[in-house]
């Protein structure tokens, strides 16, 4: 966990550089999965059928190992600004806080204007509460 803690301004100032990396993230998760079940799809019919479909499984493996890397490259971006990305799915991240005298997450996902909600460090999304 970074040590950084973040103020509501703080954290806001950061979602214009951090939204869009989010959503290219989500973007390239989403791209990643649709390969990652044609390529278990083309196993399946290549072991079914006979036939090997070598080029076609080394292309789409070739591009999931691309997507993973710039998926990582992205989330370590956020993460050197001492954001945690938690959730690439919902495009969910948490940034460290102090709340009445405890560290706590300031929480904000894709979509959202800005940062409205917090949650205690070891709960979650489900348990995420209005900051007024």
């Amino acid at each position: 966990m970074s040590e950084r803690r973040f103020s509501r301004e703080e954290a806001e100032a950061l979602l214009p550089e951090i939204a869009p990396l989010m959503w290219n993230a989500q973007r390239l998760k989403r791209e990643h999965d649709e390969a990652q079940v044609k390529l278990s799809e083309l196993r399946l019919k290549s072991q079914g059928n006979g036939h090997t479909m070598e080029g076609e499984i080394t292309t789409l493996l070739s591009g999931i190992q691309e997507t993973a890397t710039e998926i990582n490259a992205i989330i370590e971006r956020v993460r050197a600004q001492g954001v945690e990305v938690k959730d690439l799915d919902m495009g969910l991240i948490d940034f460290p806080s102090q709340r009445e005298g405890r560290t706590v997450y300031l929480c904000w996902k894709l979509g959202e204007e800005g940062i409205a909600w917090w949650h205690e460090m070891d709960t979650g999304y489900a348990s995420r509460q209005p900051l007024e």
